[in-house]
């Protein structure tokens, strides 16, 4: 671990995060009635409300994902898990269940797993499914809408299903190595155990690179969401909440835009419940914990910008027919 690579590593964090401090310093201290310094709070205030909410949960992400490279041997994983690619996916689906991370903090996971054999499709199973099947969103969920309306089981149902589909989509690709980044590439090519570290040389060395690569995403998906946020009245939302199409359209690009974290989305969304149409809610409920700013920008990290294209274009399109589907029938 050199002090190259430390110093590399502090200043892809602070470089971002000072930036935005420094725009949050001086919208209070010239803080006066004019609308520009308003919305200058405003951007401060949402962005790193929305950065104070992902840090702990990938933080959380990358200690695990540092656990699964440096103390889980890559033939356990290959050992216990099913041969088949369906049911191995099937099997990887369920993960959230027993690693109860938000979707931010999935994807150093989902890096880690990759470290240790599982492949591009297998990772991206894993990453939509997993925020969804968490027991805290399940939970979450139900005391926001409980059982009577269907919300939760639907929002369950389609999570676990466009995260197999994707899966599958992306395991017939002839080139895996094109779906991902050629920097997470090049660095998977020699696993950190065979650089000659001891385990804490090891578990410093992953922490300083998954912070590094992740953290200034983090930041400026933040920084982004919060812009938008600023820019979009809420009351032009409401406005369209009648609208079978447009009201699906419209949560689906506020579920963009807000970046919520899945475990506290459901209360986000529940005073929208009365305005808006039932496939509306579940559309915004399905496309938060997979395809938001803050999370393209993570995923920008690891998978290649047609991948991240894939995923999005899948999602997007499931979560629309979904909810006007839902709609139709409701």
């Amino acid at each position: 671990m050199t002090r190259a690579l430390v110093i590399r590593a502090v200043s892809r964090v602070i470089v971002p995060l000072s930036l935005l401090v420094v725009v949050g310093v001086r919208a209070w201290s010239h803080a006066t009635l004019e609308p520009i310094q308003s919305e200058l709070q405003d951007l401060f205030t949402l962005s790193l409300s929305l950065l104070i909410e992902s840090l702990p949960f990938i933080t959380l992400g990358i200690s695990l994902s540092i656990i699964v490279q440096v103390f889980v041997p890559a033939s356990w994983m290959q050992k216990w898990l099913p041969r088949g690619k369906f049911s191995r996916r099937a099997v990887v689906s369920l993960f959230g269940m027993v690693l109860p991370v938000c979707e931010c903090g999935n994807v150093p996971l989902a890096r880690g797993l990759m470290g240790r054999g599982l492949s591009v499709g297998d990772s991206v199973t894993f990453l939509l499914a997993a925020p969804i099947v968490n027991p805290v969103t399940i939970i979450t969920t139900y005391q926001a809408f409980g059982f009577d309306d269907g919300i939760l089981v639907t929002r369950i149902i389609a999570g676990y299903v466009i995260a197999n589909l994707l899966g599958w989509l992306l395991s017939n690709h002839p080139e895996p190595e094109k779906m991902l980044t050629r920097r997470f590439v090049r660095d998977c090519e020699i696993p950190i155990g065979d650089q000659g570290m001891t385990k804490p040389q090891q578990i410093g060395s992953l922490f300083i690179s998954e912070s590094a690569a992740l953290m200034p995403a983090l930041i400026l998906g933040a920084l982004i969401a919060g812009v938008i946020q600023v820019g979009i009245p809420r009351e032009t939302l409401i406005s369209l909440g009648t609208d079978p199409v447009i009201s699906v359209v419209a949560l689906m690009a506020l579920a963009f835009v807000i970046s919520v974290c899945a475990n506290v989305d459901a209360f986000y969304i529940l005073p929208f419940a009365q305005i808006f149409l039932p496939g509306s809610i579940i559309a915004f409920l399905v496309v938060g914990p997979l395809i938001d700013i803050k999370m393209l920008s993570l995923l920008r990290t690891t998978y290649a910008p047609r991948t991240i294209g894939v995923i999005s274009a899948v999602v997007g399109l499931s979560a629309f027919l979904l909810g006007m589907v839902i709609n139709s029938v409701g």
